[in-house]
């Protein structure tokens, strides 16, 4: 399975040969970032707000795509959405594996949510805070859940993402096994160690 960061917390999901588009971002929607012009054989949004349901940056194969994905809805603030309204976290099968892209979430989950977190090869999470969790709640929400494979996304970083968000540091600051690519890419197997991978942005 080959994971690839796109900036902000958009990102492919290859499987199985397909490919999957994540929470694509509009044109100037996010500070620093260069437009998106991806292909894919779908593409999913968490919500609908302008910087992770810009479908139009995508453009579709018109094969579809198998992958199994399942839904849990949840919020993107702690107010049960009353705030930012709804957002949807995915857990996509394939290959024998287990991926969740938490989208932007921003509440707590609930026991039997959780439950179904549980076991996952890796875990897409925004760790940035304001917006969605921060870092603190972020890493304990990972303590809980014991993925294999932790990518942080949706945070600040020199030139790029939102000035109310926090950096990425704030996160690693939390964890000891981060990895840093050169690349923007994590190719996922079963073989691949326990860490907090750390792609990097190529525009």
């Amino acid at each position: 399975m080959k994971l690839t960061w796109h900036g902000h917390s958009c990102f492919t999901l290859e499987a199985g040969g397909c490919t999957v588009a994540l929470d694509p971002y509009g044109d100037g929607s996010v500070p620093g970032y260069a437009p998106l012009a991806l292909t894919a054989d779908a593409v999913l949004c968490s919500h609908e707000h302008g910087d992770h349901g810009a479908r139009d940056k995508v453009t579709l194969s018109g094969k579809g795509c198998s992958i199994p994905v399942e839904e849990i809805h949840t919020f993107h603030d702690p107010e049960r959405g009353a705030l930012r309204g709804p957002n949807i976290i995915r857990i996509f099968s394939a290959e024998g594996m287990k991926v969740a892209h938490l989208g932007d979430l921003g509440c707590e989950l609930e026991p039997e949510q959780k439950e179904k977190l549980k076991g996952l090869d890796a875990v897409l999470i925004p760790v940035g805070g304001h917006f969605t969790i921060d870092a603190k709640q972020a890493k304990a929400l990972v303590d809980e859940l014991k993925p294999r494979v932790v990518v942080p996304m949706h945070y600040r970083w020199p030139g790029h993402g939102y000035g109310v968000i926090g950096p990425l540091e704030d996160y690693l600051e939390l964890c000891g096994d981060a990895v840093k690519y050169e690349g923007n890419t994590l190719e996922l197997t079963r073989d691949t160690p326990a860490q907090t991978a750390v792609l990097t942005y190529l525009g």
